[in-house]
């Protein structure tokens, strides 16, 4: 094996790809189809300065390294700029200069590279048997250099200001696109205004200790035709100070109008990836500071630290045979919101052993982790071999535990087991002030599909729930006509006695009753699969609190509230025991005229108070982290049969 050590130094009179007679240079690294290093952007310059390098381990010095060159384009195709190989079997001189060409048109210019180039026979003799594991070692460093980021940059987006009009009506449908490295953020669309008012909060993950270019485009929605650009800007991260919040309007390049939005940049500390002879948390003494750390009783400086997750991959058995050799090269994938960290690749093994500790921040209590194993392929997109998620809140603290692999759309079972030990530490408090904000979304999140069942699921409660309200007016309108004498003198007692004696403390006390009756009901029940029965299948408690509450909020919340009161999440309906309690309180103790006062001096001065507040509604942002009915059972542990596990098998079958 060799090693080739690269320095990526400068270019030479490259080609002009942008109308301002400039290009924004890249370089790509290609090795045996695979890509093995991408320089920074340098933005407006045909002779960039890069200084910039990398080391790669090399068995092979009969394929050529590829090296390609590319103008960025901020949400469009990066245009090609030119190509060329270096041959490692002639490499002789160290600094390199590399002629670029387009191979569709040979007798352009496209300038040259400027590179320095080191190749030395890696220090001592290796081995067959243990090249698979010196590859792997190499790709967990790679791992490590690209995944773990430095700090974390939040970011509201305010508003636009007189953008520029791209529409016949004189106005514009305006959009932003975020990009930050290979990161990606979409705002919502603001139909028919210059001034949009967008009031988004996100977070992109910062991976260089210097900083980096956050990239900002304006476009104008068209539908049926390609999106109109407005406007772009650029914000060097290494110019503003951390842990600081920085008002920015930021000036449009191409055109007129600006970019107002908030920005703080923070240190993050508990993401890491380590062996297990170093588990933070297996430290007593460590252990106990991050405890404090998040007691019940800790001042909340910081609502987004909710608190740690500490994920021990240990192994997989079983695994599909993803390659025709009857072997798989497999890794793991850990996902967390838009936190993700994998392990070192185990080559031609199904039972492969990783026994790494991956540490991740919890912002929302919520969360779901998900762990994936895939199959690589030295030229090709990774083989899918299997999939888990795992709720945060379904954790138990210490306890190892071998999940089923399941398929990706989680329905059922695929082959394999993987064996995980998590801790997680939280503070209570934290978890529950973040449930009643908007929660984190995806950058890259795929489209939902139409599910044929899904559908016939929702249409099949809608028609329960309108017969339900049909037969309870029919009974109450029997009433009034006296068709049973006896049944319409109890109807008006109860409706004497109820109207006397209400009170509108009563209110949240009835469904703080509900809940309570509830539990009991589920307390005796077994969770896992019960759970699930209780959400699909228990029909007289979620009609009945369907139709109570399906007047006070959209239908398409109704099954979230009904999971929240059959104890389906047992924090949520805590959570909600604990607000409706303070209700019942206020409203039995405080004149109600005082409540609707405070409320009223609440609202009029919000906007004076903080002009940059986001705007949110507390209880949808409550009921958007109940988990539906698809999401249950797919969060839902499958069973398997100890007999049937791969290590038992070895055992009775050894030949």
């Amino acid at each position: 094996m060799y090693q080739l050590d690269i320095v990526l130094k400068r270019g030479h009179n490259l080609a002009i790809r942008d109308r301002g007679g400039t290009s924004d240079p890249y370089v790509k690294f290609k090795l045996c189809g695979k890509e093995v290093f991408r320089s920074k952007t340098i933005h407006k310059n045909l002779n960039p300065v890069w200084d910039e390098g990398t080391k790669l381990l090399v068995d092979s010095l009969q394929e050529p390294l590829y090296v390609k060159v590319f103008d960025y384009d901020f949400g469009l195709q990066d245009d090609f700029m030119g190509s060329a190989y270096l041959y490692l079997e002639s490499l002789e001189a160290i600094p390199v200069n590399l002629t670029l060409q387009d191979p569709h048109y040979p007798d352009v210019d496209l300038g040259t590279l400027e590179l320095t180039v080191t190749l030395r026979p890696k220090d001592g003799s290796i081995e067959e048997p243990h090249r698979d594991a010196t590859q792997s070692v190499r790709l967990a460093e790679l791992h490590r250099k690209h995944q773990l980021w430095r700090g974390i940059v939040s970011i509201s987006l305010i508003e636009g200001r007189d953008l520029c009009p791209m529409d016949p009506n004189g106005l514009s449908d305006p959009y932003a696109k975020f990009r930050l490295g290979n990161q990606k953020y979409r705002s919502k669309t603001m139909p028919k205004t210059l001034c949009p008012q967008w009031r988004e909060q996100f977070d992109l993950h910062l991976y260089e200790e210097t900083g980096g270019v956050l990239e900002i485009a304006v476009w104008d929605k068209d539908t049926g035709r390609r999106d109109d650009f407005i406007g772009r800007c650029t914000l060097d991260l290494s110019t503003l100070a951390k842990e600081h919040t920085h008002r920015l309007e930021l000036a449009l390049e191409e055109s007129r109008g600006s970019v107002v939005l908030l920005l703080t940049l923070t240190a993050s500390s508990h993401v890491s990836i380590a062996d297990l002879s170093l588990t933070p948390l297996d430290d007593p003494i460590e252990r106990r500071e991050i405890m404090g750390r998040y007691g019940m009783f800790r001042p909340l400086s910081n609502l987004k630290d909710v608190g740690i997750v500490q994920v021990k991959v240990m192994r997989a058995e079983g695994l599909m045979a993803a390659d025709v050799t009857g072997k798989s090269d497999p890794f793991c994938v850990l996902e967390l919101n838009n936190d993700r960290l994998q392990t070192h690749t185990i080559y031609k093994n199904l039972n492969p052993e990783w026994n790494k500790v991956f540490t991740f921040n919890v912002k929302d209590i919520h969360s779901v982790l998900e762990v994936t194993v895939f199959d690589e392929d030295r030229d090709r997109s990774a083989d899918f071999l299997g999939k888990v998620a795992i709720p945060l809140l379904h954790i138990q603290n210490g306890e190892q535990k071998g999940y089923v692999l399941k398929n990706k759309e989680m329905t059922g079972p695929t082959k394999g087991l993987i064996y995980l030990e998590s801790d997680v530490i939280y503070s209570t408090v934290k978890a529950g002030l973040r449930t009643i904000v908007p929660p984190e979304q995806k950058y890259i999140e795929e489209e939902p599909k139409v599910s044929k069942h899904l559908l016939q699921q929702n249409f099949n409660r809608v028609k329960r729930c309108i017969l339900f309200v049909i037969n309870i007016g029919t009974f109450i309108n029997s009433c009034f006509e006296w068709d049973s004498p006896q049944r319409s003198i109890s109807a008006f007692l109860f409706f004497v006695v109820v109207v006397w004696n209400f009170e509108l403390y009563m209110v949240p006390g009835a469904l703080l009753l509900l809940l309570t009756w509830n539990y009991f009901i589920t307390a005796g029940r077994e969770s896992g699969d019960t759970v699930s029965a209780v959400v699909l299948e228990d029909k007289e408690v979620s009609e009945s609190v369907c139709v109570c509450v399906c007047l006070c909020i959209a239908f398409r919340q109704l099954q979230f509230v009904c999971v929240t009161f059959n104890w389906t999440v047992p924090f949520l309906s805590w959570l909600a025991i604990s607000v409706l309690c303070v209700a019942t309180v206020l409203l039995y103790l405080i004149p109600l005229r005082y409540l609707v006062l405070a409320w009223g001096v609440n609202k009029f001065t919000k906007k004076l108070r903080n002009p940059y507040l986001i705007e949110n509604n507390e209880v949808l942002d409550f009921l958007s982290r109940v988990p539906s009915d698809v999401q249950v059972m797919q969060y839902r542990e499958l069973k398997f049969d100890p007999g049937q596990s791969p290590s038992k098998r070895k055992k009775t079958n050894p030949g």
